[in-house]
């Protein structure tokens, strides 16, 4: 019998090689699942957010105000954005310093029922001695191909150390 643990390195327990500032290009996507807006989200939102305006969660009141379901709150159109749905995050899980800035506009209602799809793209990159800012564009797209929201998201992340090398 294998003696328990021999061989394993929990460090090496990774979806994917961990980069730095220096190792993300112009233009990188970064792709989120799709997800349909159920109702059971409209009520974990509402529980979360502690939003009580009916729009978000009585339909008899949406229909009487000409919506055809409830519509969603910005903010919950927005976390589907978090890049935490992807595998970003794990990327940078040795160089993340912090989410430092977001912003969005929001361009479209979304209801219940509707399918999103959600990426992220590398923007900008703003070097500093140690550290660099990447701004990722965030978009999300309705199942009818419409752009519901954009926006952008910074993170400060450390850049490569000395004398490694990317494994990208």
């Amino acid at each position: 019998m294998a003696q328990a643990g021999a061989g394993f390195d929990a460090k090496s327990h990774r979806l994917c090689e961990s980069r730095y500032f220096d190792d993300f290009a112009l233009g990188e996507r970064f792709v989120l699942p799709s997800r349909t807006m159920t109702e059971a989200l409209f009520a974990a939102f509402s529980l979360a957010s502690g939003d009580n305006h009916p729009v978000h969660y009585d339909v008899e009141y949406c229909r009487a105000h000409g919506m055809p379901h409830m519509l969603a709150h910005g903010f919950q159109v927005l976390a589907q954005t978090a890049a935490g749905a992807g595998l970003f995050p794990h990327m940078v899980e040795d160089s993340l310093k912090g989410f430092i800035e977001q912003s969005s506009r929001f361009l479209g209602r979304v209801f219940v029922g509707d399918t999103l799809y959600c990426a992220l793209e590398v923007s900008n990159l703003a070097p500093n001695r140690s550290t660099g800012v990447l701004t990722l564009r965030s978009t999300v797209h309705n199942q009818r191909g419409e752009l519901v929201m954009e926006g952008e998201q910074k993170y400060l992340l450390l850049k490569r150390p000395t004398g490694t090398s990317a494994g990208v």
